[in-house]
């Protein structure tokens, strides 16, 4: 992992991915102590792109905010890797390589993670479930070979799709707080924090960011957005949520306005897939039928916890549209947009007004 003091970008106008920040309208300021606007971009982390808006007096002060971000959310990254090894580190990759084995001594953080995780399992009746990964896996795999060798694209074979099935169940899961270990009881067992992972650290690194004084900060992880404060003239932070429709003029389906300590993550088809037979397969596998959910173009949660919003997205995305009305109607503080494949546009009932000015 490169941990190397990254300067950030400034950037004019317009900026990245669902990002939309406008600066017109600030306070007027002394020419000294004007606070500018700065963006720092990081490819390295959690696979993704990385993107941090802030406002400082010089760039030296933004880049030393932006690499303490940075390097709290390298931490997480590592900690919560499936797939890659650190020297001096066990991780989520190190418990699947134990399953059946032997405890792994871990970092609380791992604990505090999978305990999360295992209430989102609870609160969503198992529609979101990070002891999936042997069946996650058999998506995986046949993904990166259909998008690297489109001729080869084929699905996974259903008998073996439900042979791993029988090892997801969250129960053996086994934490031992008093001693920080993790075990999996089931040894064909594995673990995917792919649909709590990135937004439960981005809300951990927002809360040590802010415990540091840090202010007038958005960060957007591979899409999972979270801000402290406002902009620095005290108006909101103004989003733009991404078109699923990679092909239309309209990048943007909606403009959301958020506040300190508010988020939005969305979910989608748009994003990891590979085809086959001209039919689209997404990464958000539906625990029900062992395959891709597939009701919708993208849904996208706004609440003020970006574990939550993380979790919650993965599981409307695989309910149909009345359950998940239903399951953001019973939740304070949480609202939803549905984008389903024609384009069309569903809310809940607080959406418009709160987010949409």
């Amino acid at each position: 992992m490169n941990n190397k003091k990254v300067l950030p970008i400034l950037v004019p106008g317009l900026i990245f991915l669902v990002l939309i920040i406008g600066i017109a309208g600030c306070k007027a300021y002394t020419k000294s102590v004007e606070p500018k606007r700065f963006t720092a971009t990081f490819l390295d982390i959690f696979d993704t792109r990385t993107e941090i808006v802030g406002f400082a007096k010089n760039k030296d002060e933004f880049a030393k905010n932006a690499q303490l971000i940075k390097d709290r959310l390298v931490f997480y990254n590592q900690l919560y890797d499936i797939y890659n090894d650190y020297p001096g580190v066990n991780n989520i990759k190190t418990i699947n390589e134990n399953a059946g084995i032997a405890p792994v001594t871990v970092d609380p953080e791992i604990i505090a993670l999978l305990e999360f995780s295992m209430d989102a399992y609870n609160e969503t009746e198992g529609a979101v479930n990070i002891a999936m990964g042997s069946v996650l896996s058999l998506w995986h795999r046949q993904r990166e070979i259909g998008i690297n060798d489109p001729e080869r694209a084929a699905l996974p074979n259903e008998e073996k799709l439900t042979e791993a099935s029988y090892h997801c169940n969250i129960s053996d899961i086994i934490i031992d707080k008093d001693n920080n270990t993790v075990y999996l009881a089931d040894p064909e067992m594995s673990l995917d924090v792919g649909s709590t992972g990135k937004g439960f650290a981005v809300q951990r690194v927002m809360d040590y960011a802010r415990e540091q004084g840090l202010d007038n900060i958005l960060l957007s992880l591979g899409g999972n957005i979270s801000c402290i404060g406002t902009r620095i003239d005290g108006t909101n932070f103004r989003l733009g949520i991404q078109n699923p429709d990679m092909d239309s003029s309209e990048q943007y389906v909606e403009m959301v306005d958020i506040n300190d300590g508010e988020c939005v993550v969305s979910s989608g088809d748009y994003q990891r897939y590979y085809e086959v037979d001209g039919v689209r397969y997404c990464h958000i596998i539906d625990p029900k039928t062992l395959f891709p959910a597939n009701g919708f173009a993208g849904v996208s949660i706004i609440t003020d916890d970006s574990g939550l919003a993380d979790a919650y997205s993965t599981a409307v995305y695989t309910m149909s549209l009345e359950d998940g009305m239903e399951f953001v109607g019973k939740r304070d503080n949480v609202e939803a947009m549905w984008i389903m494949h024609d384009g069309t546009k569903y809310y809940s009932e607080g959406f418009i007004g709160k987010y949409i000015k």
